[in-house]
């Protein structure tokens, strides 16, 4: 238990960052969700614009530290990659 009134400080707010970036990380996870699941049900119209809709969700969770910048950039390529090969 935080003994120090500055440590008691420091544990009210981890709880409100974590409760951030848990709500961020989840916004994150459903917009991706939603394009993959477009794209197994061979939609392509609906999973580019579930990509068009989830790729500043990725990128914002990347600039605010709950995911690295290359897992972002790693995550939107992938998916668009998936969505382009439905389109043809």
């Amino acid at each position: 238990m935080a003994n120090t009134s500055s440590a008691k400080k420091a544990t009210r707010k981890i709880a409100r960052r974590t409760a951030a970036n848990r709500s961020r990380r989840s916004r994150m996870r459903t917009f991706v969700r939603k394009v993959e699941e477009a794209i197994a049900a061979g939609n392509a119209k609906a999973a580019a614009a579930a990509l068009s809709e989830a790729e500043p969700v990725i990128v914002r969770a990347a600039q605010k530290g709950i995911i690295h910048k290359n897992t972002a950039a790693r995550k939107v390529s992938r998916l668009s990659h998936r969505v382009r090969a439905l389109a043809k």
